[in-house]
């Protein structure tokens, strides 16, 4: 009987009687094959990075070194970036940018989103 839901099935072992429907609901194409949480993202359509976007508060009067005012204006004028393109336009090394993005992180000047990309908050 059709219910007009979407169906997710996770395989399970070839031969064992306990997995047989869950594969066959998979092999007969009446269930989206689950391998991971992703695939079920994926499926539902959910947008992850959405998540990423809750009010936070921003911090005022925080000192910055000179490689974080540096990383900070880079920020600022170019918007959420990749960590490649912040080292490459500010020619600092990925090693002494890791370490300063994350002490910016704990101050609460920047926040990481999804694909190794940063954003001022």
């Amino acid at each position: 009987q059709d219910y007009n839901r979407e169906v997710f099935a996770v395989p399970g072992k070839i031969g064992d009687k306990f997995s047989e429907g869950c594969n066959n609901l998979i092999k007969q194409q009446k269930a989206h094959l689950i391998t991971s949480a992703a695939d079920l993202i994926y499926l539902l359509g959910w947008e992850i990075e959405n998540e990423a976007k809750r009010p936070v508060q921003k911090s005022f009067f925080v000192e910055l070194s000179s490689t974080e005012q540096l990383i900070y204006d880079h920020l600022n004028k170019n918007g959420i970036q990749p960590i490649d393109d912040i080292a490459l336009d500010c020619r600092i090394p990925i090693s002494k940018l890791t370490s300063t993005l994350f002490g910016m992180e704990m101050k609460g000047v920047i926040r990481p989103l999804p694909g190794k990309r940063f954003e001022l908050l």
